[in-house]
């Protein structure tokens, strides 16, 4: 059977060749043409309003200027007029377990970087009745009270109290740097183990309005050493916090705390560059990119006002505003700050969820840190490998304006 294309066109007969009639091309609609204009016009007006909307937010940000403050590498070794190793044995409040150290043991420079490393304490001390850790008797002790709570610890077998079970390190620039306003940036590696507790934070170089949580504090970012997936977010997660109040049964932090995940990874697997950014106006933080923000806080309110508070305590004691003198909405944030870095160890203030993920002790049982030791058998292979926190690089700028800036 012949194709359709082997067969002849059809061709007519009463048709001249040349004379077809092609009407539409010889008449146009004049309201075709809007139908191109119309669609341009409506892109170049977008085009100009992006591009205002761009122009004016430009316009309106404040460009701050910076002072250097801190550009630190470890390249000079540990500078002793910047840095301070604090030796504490308290639990700082949050009734941590370690005893933070002045020893090359627990912080030390090594392969042009900053370790903070968590050990085992003497197992002697730990189990032997009367066994003591006095730092006020040597002259260690940094706590600013020098109480015997922060500075002296002991074991008492009969019922059952022992020394800090784990040595650790803190170390700050209280004496050595502080800023008003202004921008950090961390890189470092956050270690992998479980209960370890590691921070970059900020507190205030004077207590301007009282004890903590008063004068505030300022966590860039905390996390856990746990495995990823851990319940409360493990080396997987950092959370950025402000800490402020008119007492510690106030701390308001939970208004002003956020989380950011790790992006199929975690935060112990590789160095990150955790930052902050801070003003009279906000205040936010970041891991590796100021896009890529965990906390951002406006100002926009007194912190009276955003607290809420009651007008009494649970005592049934009125309340005062600390702040109200200042007539500032940053207050407390409005005053000098230094830099902390930590790697705390367990603690008893709820950091780890009683009950979850095989925790080994129960915050309110005065054998916590008993119990904690028994276990370490579990946790303490865990710290084997990248059980460091490890600080590459610090930078710190003071805004423009203050502290001689």
């Amino acid at each position: 059977m012949p194709s359709f294309e082997d067969k002849p066109l059809f061709h007519s007969r009463k048709i001249v060749k040349g004379t077809t009639e092609k009407a539409w091309l010889d008449r146009k609609d004049p309201r075709e043409k809007w139908v191109t204009i119309i669609p341009l016009i409506g892109i170049l007006i977008g085009v100009g309003v992006a591009g205002f909307l761009v122009w004016d937010g430009l316009r309106t940000v404040v460009k701050h200027s910076y002072c250097p403050v801190i550009d630190e590498d470890w390249s000079k070794g540990f500078d002793t007029k910047v840095w301070m190793k604090e030796a504490e044995v308290g639990g700082f409040g949050n009734g941590e377990f370690e005893q933070t150290t002045t020893s090359d043991e627990n912080a030390f420079i090594q392969d042009g970087m900053l370790h903070l490393k968590p050990t085992l304490q003497d197992d002697k001390l730990v189990t032997s009745n009367g066994s003591l850790i006095n730092l006020l008797s040597d002259g260690t002790c940094t706590s600013a009270a020098k109480s015997w709570k922060d500075c002296v610890g002991m074991t008492n077998v009969g019922n059952g109290s022992i020394v800090p079970p784990v040595k650790s390190a803190r170390v700050s620039t209280r004496l050595g740097a502080k800023i008003k306003y202004g921008r950090i940036e961390v890189t470092a590696r956050l270690p992998k183990g479980d209960w370890l507790w590691p921070a970059i934070w900020l507190l205030p170089v004077n207590n301007t309005y009282g004890d903590w949580p008063r004068s505030g504090e300022i966590d860039i970012i905390e996390s856990r050493g746990n495995k990823p997936g851990y319940m409360q977010g493990g080396s997987d997660m950092v959370s950025s916090t402000l800490h402020w109040g008119p007492t510690t049964s106030l701390d308001a932090w939970w208004r002003t705390n956020v989380k950011r995940a790790a992006f199929h990874t975690s935060y112990s697997n590789g160095f990150h560059t955790f930052g902050m950014e801070w003003t009279e106006k906000y205040i936010f933080t970041y891991v590796d990119s100021r896009l890529l923000q965990v906390m951002y806080i406006n100002f926009g309110q007194p912190f009276w006002t955003r607290g809420q508070f009651p007008l009494a305590d649970r005592n049934g004691t009125a309340l005062d505003n600390p702040w109200n003198a200042t007539g500032q909405v940053s207050t407390p944030f409005d005053q000098d700050f230094y830099l902390i870095f930590s790697l705390g160890v367990g603690g008893t203030n709820g950091w780890f969820q009683d009950g979850q993920s095989g925790k080994p002790w129960v915050d309110s049982s005065p054998t916590a840190k008993l119990a904690f030791w028994n276990a370490r058998a579990k946790w303490f292979p865990s710290w084997v490998d990248k059980g460091d926190f490890v600080i590459k690089r610090v930078r710190m700028w003071q805004q423009k304006g203050y502290n001689g800036c």
